[in-house]
């Protein structure tokens, strides 16, 4: 099944049934109505938006509110490290109502997105609030590559990739490079793979925008008496210019 077609009717009763019982002042009727036979053919995109509007319709307009009533809505964590892959794709277009509103709060948005992303992705959530308030998101993500949750640290580099799949690009790991390599380095020695694979990813990314700054990080590496993981992040990060350092 394509993405796009798990969220139909069928979902619209299921995240109803969530929110109803998660938020006392979500009204179901109103959700319902913008929905119901509404998501049928459209791309999976243009879904989340229609939803998140029905959200919003839906819902107060207090959104900090709305975001502690939210957190209600989260159920257990991932047990894997691949479940966010697997599991919990009816988060998706709550993720998405905290990416299209998240900057009007960014301490509630910040704090959400942590929860939500050891239950699904939070990396598309994450990265208005990234560009609107590049210090204080960068500080938080240099905390978060330090946390004990494998999702967390991931999200702290996957979050601030420049071309991260599906989002437009986010200039925000040239614009805050200290700190971009400061998360970076903190992950260089990460041992899950999945971590890895986004800080290799990360180079990818900078090496097609700033090449220059990419050596800068792995020339630092390589000083440093690097690890086999540090190895396998750069061989992964350079993959594309088959380039060997």
């Amino acid at each position: 099944m394509k993405h796009k077609d798990y969220y139909d009717d069928k979902y619209i009763a299921l995240i109803s049934d969530k929110l109803a019982r998660a938020h006392h002042q979500f009204k179901g009727e109103v959700f319902a109505r913008h929905l119901r036979g509404k998501l049928e053919g459209l791309p999976l995109f243009e879904r989340f938006d229609l939803i998140v509007h029905a959200l919003e319709q839906s819902m107060p307009d207090d959104y900090t509110d709305n975001i502690k009533q939210l957190h209600h809505l989260l159920e257990g964590e991932l047990q894997t490290q691949s479940g966010m892959f697997t599991e919990g794709w009816w988060y998706w277009p709550i993720g998405r109502y905290v990416e299209k509103n998240g900057v009007l709060d960014f301490e509630a948005s910040m704090g959400f997105i942590k929860e939500l992303t050891k239950r699904f992705t939070g990396e598309y959530a994450v990265r208005p609030l990234i560009a609107q308030y590049p210090k204080r998101a960068m500080s938080l993500l240099i905390q978060w590559s330090k946390d004990e949750n494998v999702h967390v640290r991931r999200l702290a580099s996957e979050g601030i990739r420049i071309r991260l799949p599906w989002s437009k690009k986010l200039y925000t790991a040239l614009d805050e490079f200290e700190s971009f390599v400061v998360i970076l380095d903190n992950l260089k020695n990460d041992s899950s793979k999945f971590v890895q694979k986004s800080v290799g990813n990360n180079l990818n990314d900078l090496f097609k925008e700033a090449p220059e700054k990419a050596s800068f990080i792995i020339d630092n590496w390589q000083r440093d008496n690097p690890t086999q993981t540090t190895r396998w992040i750069i061989a992964h990060g350079t993959r594309s210019f088959n380039k060997e350092f």
